[in-house]
C-alpha cells in the first residue's frame, strides 16, 4: 500500500486474514507472527494498565489469591482472543497480582481456538461464536484489542453498547492510532521481523482502518449518549488509541 495513501479518514478495506477461505495452517502462522508483532509494539501495555485502574478503584485485589479468599473472581470476556496471547497476559497479571480470574474468550474464526488453547492450557475457557450470545453472564470487565477496527460503524456501535450493559467494572477498547508514521513505517518493521507476508500487508491496512480521539468522541457520543463523558480516550506509546470506562 502506498504510504502516502490519503489518511483523512479510516480506510474502508477488508483485511486478509479476516478472509473465510484461508488455510488453518496458514491462518495459524498469521496469528503466531502478530503475536509477535504485537509484543514488540507493547500491545499488551494498555490493558495491564487498565486491570491496574480498575484494581484500584476496586480498593482492593477484587479477587481470591493463594490465601485462599472467598472474595468472587473476576470475569473477564475477551473479545476476538485471536492467538490467546493477551489473555495469557493477563493470567500471568491476575497471578503476580494474587487477584482471580475466570477467563473466557470468544472469537468468530473457528480457527483460532486451538492456536489459543496450545498457548493457554486450561487457563481460559475459549468460545467460538458472537459475543452477543454471552449477554447477562455476569461479567466483570470486557476486553477487545485490534478488534474495533474490523467491525461495521453499526457493530462497533452495537459492542461499545454491550460493553456498557453487560460489564460490572468496565471495559476497554485497546486499537490503534491512525497516523502517518505509523502507516508508513509499518512495514518496515514487519519486514525486519520477517512475519508472513499477509501481516505485513494487514499490519498497515489496520492502522488506515483505526480511529482518531475525535472520531471515537463522535462514535461514544451516538452509542453512548447518557455515559460517553465517563469514558476516557487515551493514547499508549507506541500509537495506541484505547477507550475505556472504569465504574
Amino acid at each position: 500500500m502506498n504510504p502516502f495513501t490519503s489518511l483523512a479518514g479510516p480506510i474502508e478495506r477488508e483485511e486478509e486474514m479476516d478472509a473465510s477461505e484461508l488455510a488453518p495452517a496458514r491462518y495459524a502462522k498469521v496469528l503466531a507472527d502478530l503475536s509477535r508483532i504485537n509484543a514488540l509494539t507493547l500491545a499488551r501495555r494498555p490493558t495491564v494498565g487498565f486491570l491496574e485502574r480498575v484494581r484500584a478503584r476496586s480498593g482492593s485485589a477484587g479477587g481470591g489469591g493463594a490465601g485462599g479468599s472467598d472474595v468472587k473472581p473476576w470475569r473477564i470476556l475477551d473479545v476476538g482472543f485471536g492467538a490467546g496471547d493477551m489473555l495469557a497476559r493477563i493470567a500471568r497479571w491476575g497471578d503476580a497480582r494474587g487477584v482471580a480470574l475466570d477467563l473466557v474468550g470468544v472469537d468468530l474464526n473457528p480457527n483460532s481456538a486451538p492456536v489459543a488453547a496450545a498457548r493457554l492450557g486450561g487457563r481460559a475457557r475459549l468460545i467460538t461464536g458472537d459475543y452477543r450470545g454471552l449477554a447477562g453472564q455476569g461479567w466483570d470487565i470486557i476486553l477487545s484489542s485490534l478488534v474495533a477496527h474490523h467491525m461495521t460503524p453499526e457493530q462497533r456501535s452495537g459492542f461499545l453498547r454491550f460493553m456498557e450493559s453487560e460489564s460490572a467494572r468496565g471495559w476497554l477498547v485497546n486499537d490503534l492510532h491512525r497516523q502517518r508514521l505509523p502507516f508508513a513505517g509499518y512495514p518496515l518493521l514487519a519486514g525486519l521481523a520477517l512475519v508472513d507476508p499477509i501481516v505485513r500487508r494487514d499490519g498497515q491496512l489496520s492502522v488506515g482502518r483505526s480511529f482518531r480521539r475525535a472520531e471515537w468522541q463522535a462514535m461514544l457520543a451516538d452509542a453512548l449518549p447518557e455515559t460517553a463523558a465517563e469514558c476516557r480516550i487515551f493514547r499508549s506509546f507506541p500509537y495506541r488509541l484505547c477507550v475505556e470506562r472504569i465504574r
